[in-house]
């Protein structure tokens, strides 16, 4: 893998696609700056080498159009607070003002680019566009792990530019070797934990990983669509009725691979889809015409800790209940504590997509897990076996 790492920056501008598309109040204030503090290893190495540093990222999505909205002006002061640096910025992307800017950035200084997607041509992987970025710097560093499964212009399109000096950050080479630990170079037994609504969106996943692991716990609204393919009574509980057929051939290869899955033995129902509903325990095959299945039982909650602390290898991904309702979150909160602890035990656990790394945001997990991904969707990708297009590019 070629990364920063292997490179001295000293007298050199480095180009740096980032992800700074961060989350914002109403007043355009930063309200979780993670993705910014998980780049900052990367421009120190390139600093205190003697490299200045050009970052280039997207905000949101202003389909091509200038917007005071999604300027990156907003957001300036958080970069250079946590980067803990001047930061100098240009309002532009490209052009002579951008251009200028460039060239007149001395070693140790840092500049930000403009929003790149103020420009259609980033988003349709433009060429000359990629062109016009690549004069800016002098060699190329994509650290944008979150972006990496996009074919656009400052992510996979520029790094040609740079043949023979393209490298990943530090961020990047972290997501990649999380992932690699899981699919080929994990210690055994490796778990994989699926969750969410739906088992259409993780088929890929499921098919790509089988080979891999050792257990496969499946909970949330996905479980409903195995246990009714399996004869299982669910009621009112979400299901895809169109994949009961899926379901079934994803046991069998589960089977063919010697992998075990481990579904909820036992759920909490509720009466209707609110915090305050009625609520009881049942057998997850037993569920009454009228309700619907809300959490992991306590009994299913006592078998995936069994299972998990007796794991070397964990993957989480989706919650398995519908925990932004406190009545609903214990089954969630009870897997977080056992892949917390499985984790003190000395296992490696990776968290990624979209829910799973609200939650444990949200309830204080991420500093009790081994790693939690900043790209919920090339995470994805990668699961599903997909090279994705900003890590073809450094290789290639």
């Amino acid at each position: 893998m070629k990364t920063i790492k292997d490179f001295d920056f000293k007298n050199r501008k480095a180009l740096v696609r980032v992800d700074f598309n961060v989350p914002q109040d109403e007043n355009l204030k930063v309200t979780d700056n993670t993705r910014i503090v998980s780049v900052k290893p990367t421009v120190d190495k390139i600093l205190s080498d003697g490299g200045s540093v050009i970052l280039m990222t997207h905000l949101g999505r202003p389909k091509g159009e200038v917007s005071d909205q999604y300027s990156l002006k907003h957001i300036l002061d958080e970069v250079a607070s946590v980067l803990g640096r001047p930061v100098k910025f240009v309002e532009e992307s490209i052009g002579d003002k951008a251009e200028q800017a460039a060239a007149k950035l001395l070693p140790g200084e840092i500049l930000l680019l403009e929003n790149l997607r103020f420009h259609n041509e980033e988003e349709k992987g433009d060429e000359a566009f990629a062109e016009k970025l690549s004069k800016l710097g002098d060699c190329y560093v994509n650290d944008a792990f979150g972006t990496a499964h996009r074919a656009h212009a400052s992510t996979a399109v520029i790094a040609q530019f740079f043949p023979s000096t393209k490298f990943f950050g530090l961020l990047m080479e972290k997501e990649l070797i999380a992932i690699d630990k899981v699919l080929h170079s994990g210690e055994k037994p490796v778990t994989a934990i699926l969750g969410g609504s739906k088992v259409s969106t993780k088929i890929t996943i499921i098919e790509n990983i089988l080979p891999a692991i050792d257990n496969l716990i499946i909970g949330g609204g996905m479980s409903f669509t195995f246990i009714k393919a399996l004869g299982g009574k669910i009621g009112k509980s979400i299901v895809e009725e169109d994949k009961l057929g899926l379901a079934i051939e994803i046991l069998e290869k589960a089977k063919q691979h010697h992998v075990e899955v481990y579904l909820p033995s036992d759920v909490v129902i509720a009466d209707d889809f609110n915090n305050d509903a009625e609520r009881k325990i049942t057998e997850i095959g037993e569920i009454p015409e009228d309700w619907q299945g809300l959490d992991a039982g306590p009994k299913s909650r006592e078998i995936f800790n069994d299972v998990l602390l007796n794991s070397r290898t964990i993957l989480w991904n989706g919650p398995i209940g519908v925990f932004e309702m406190p009545n609903f979150a214990a089954g969630t909160i009870a897997l977080g504590d056992s892949i917390a602890e499985a984790t003190k035990l000395g296992a490696f656990s990776l968290v990624g997509g979209g829910d799973s790394v609200a939650f444990v945001k949200q309830f204080g997990y991420a500093d009790k897990v081994s790693y939690v991904s900043t790209g919920g969707g090339a995470m994805l990708e990668s699961l599903e076996g997909l090279e994705l297009p900003g890590v073809a590019a450094i290789n290639g």
